[in-house]
């Protein structure tokens, strides 16, 4: 990415390397870390060239500023597959909603425990809300307690993490995972894993066995 300036265009946040380095010297780092010291720049170079590496700027602002000795197209490399695995394994924090009516008939209400149990399992929060109708409005405390059963059911799962409360026509509670969002998706991974070493066999001994020929059985 690339930093503008008031005057001149683009500043290039890549690190200088080789002859765009533009000073006396240079305090040199070795290719496997090793302190050189400090050197003269064509120095410096004359041992990019010999090691066949590149001198890489690594602080700029010291004085005399700091170089190392490296391949610079494998380094970018590495980083750049460095920061590809840790987007993948970046957890986003999800919250899953799910509704329910106050007098929700029984089979529903395992159906819909069953998505909370998913969710939570996936390292997601819930957003649990009870929608009243009609005459329903004036007897909250039925969707008190269909929110405490749910959070009991699911204990083992999540907490609660914002207590039910009144919205206008609904009542809101939030549940949160016990496990996190990194966990879950790290056991997701193994148990996928698992599931694909377990369709393939181990080995040929695994294969039925071929019969030898033999006599036909005896009636």
């Amino acid at each position: 990415m690339a930093v503008w300036c008031t005057r001149g265009g683009p500043i290039s946040a890549e690190p200088r390397i080789n002859d765009r380095i533009r000073v006396p010297e240079v305090r040199l780092v070795g290719p496997s870390g090793e302190q050189v010291g400090i050197v003269p720049l064509a120095k410096a170079l004359e041992l990019a060239t010999e090691y066949d590496l590149d001198l890489v700027e690594v602080a700029a602002t010291a004085r005399p500023p700091v170089c190392k000795l490296m391949d610079y197209g494998k380094f970018k490399y590495e980083s750049a597959m460095k920061a590809r695995e840790a987007r993948k394994n970046q957890a986003h924090t999800v919250i899953k909603e799910m509704k329910l009516r106050p007098k929700i008939d029984p089979h529903d209400y395992d159906t819909k425990k069953g998505h909370v149990v998913r969710f939570l399992k996936q390292g997601d929060k819930v957003k649990i809300t009870i929608m009243f109708r009609g005459r329903e409005q004036s007897r909250p405390e039925l969707g008190f307690r269909l929110l405490q059963r749910l959070a009991d059911d699911v204990q083992d799962l999540g907490f609660v993490e914002s207590n039910p409360k009144q919205d206008g026509r609904n009542m809101i509670m939030v549940l949160g995972p016990h496990k996190k969002k990194t966990e879950a998706m790290a056991e997701a991974r193994e148990a996928q894993a698992a599931r694909k070493a377990g369709r393939q066999p181990d080995s040929v001994a695994d294969e039925p066995a071929e019969e030898p020929a033999g006599e036909p059985a005896e009636a």
